[in-house]
């Protein structure tokens, strides 16, 4: 942007949703809300986490979950476990946690090893303590429309829509990618907002076709810059959920999404950038779910208590 006018650049700078900034006022609600729960008596909220493996970006991805877990005044378990955990060792761990009252959300880190089935692993968690809302419970009441644990990324995504849609009724929503992680929820969550939802997927013949069509376009793939510019309706609101590492002019790497920013930004109402879009959303939410589940762990005491 640095070539254009002053004028230009901040028109452009404006379509910018800033991820960051919408995560960190959701960290700090979520620490006020959680010092506020404690005042009342009722136990920190705590969060474990599960690395099986030694993969570098899962690495430092858990360790940065600690650190938000902490800040916002909550405890933080982590289990970190070798390579060769076997899935038997694992499911153990967790039936632990499951019982363990001082834990209110558990998480197990994916991609896991080969030898480990992560949908037995998954639907191990007790659905109350299911943060992450992947377990066959939570995605069900999701897909029935019923009260539940929201999966982190497409919670962080519908929230970024709600900062620049008050209102989503009526507006044609299509989601490229149809992940269980992603893509599903994110349409079921678009479904609950009244959106008219179209899904495209790796078998999806007109995806740019579909795509120019979109009020509002989710991307969520992995596969670095597959959405160009002229794939999106001019105005439209742009949620970039792919992170990929490639390699950089400099010899070193660089971040980069599904669309391609640079051509995507002056065709888009509103687009999130990558890195500093969904990402810091993810944990953001994280946090926001422990925080519900122990909520509903002390509600449900609490009735048990005077029942």
């Amino acid at each position: 942007m640095s070539m254009l006018s002053p004028e230009k650049q901040s028109e452009l700078a404006s379509k910018i949703i800033d991820g960051k900034a919408i995560a960190r006022a959701l960290t700090d609600q979520v620490g006020r809300e959680v010092a506020k729960f404690v005042e009342q008596g009722n136990t920190i909220p705590g969060l474990a986490v599960v690395l099986v493996g030694n993969d570098p970006a899962s690495e430092v991805y858990v360790k940065n979950k600690a650190i938000q877990t902490h800040r916002v005044g909550m405890r933080s378990f982590m289990h970190m476990l070798p390579q060769s955990t076997s899935q038997e060792d694992l499911l153990d761990l967790i039936a632990q946690l499951n019982t363990n009252p001082k834990i209110h959300g558990i998480l197990v880190q994916l991609p896991l090893p080969a030898q480990i089935d992560p949908v037995v692993v998954t639907n191990a968690i007790a659905p109350h303590k299911d943060v992450d809302g992947l377990g066959e419970v939570n995605a069900g009441r999701l897909s029935l429309g019923i009260d539940g644990i929201v999966p982190c990324t497409p919670l962080g995504c519908l929230m970024l829509l709600q900062s620049v849609h008050k209102d989503m009724t009526g507006k044609h929503a299509v989601v490229i990618g149809a992940s269980n992680l992603v893509g599903k929820p994110m349409a079921q969550l678009l479904l609950k907002e009244n959106c008219t939802v179209t899904v495209a997927h790796i078998h999806t013949r007109n995806t740019k076709e579909l795509a120019r069509e979109a009020d509002i376009l989710v991307v969520a793939t992995g596969k670095s810059g597959l959405v160009r510019g002229d794939w999106i309706k001019p105005g439209a609101t742009v949620i970039d959920v792919g992170i990929t590492r490639v390699a950089a002019e400099n010899g070193k790497t660089r971040l980069v999404g599904d669309v391609v920013f640079d051509e995507a930004l002056p065709v888009a109402g509103h687009i999130t950038p990558v890195p500093g879009g969904v990402g810091p959303m993810t944990i953001a939410c994280l946090l926001h779910n422990t925080l519900q589940a122990a909520r509903a762990t002390s509600s449900s005491t609490s009735a048990d208590a005077s029942s």
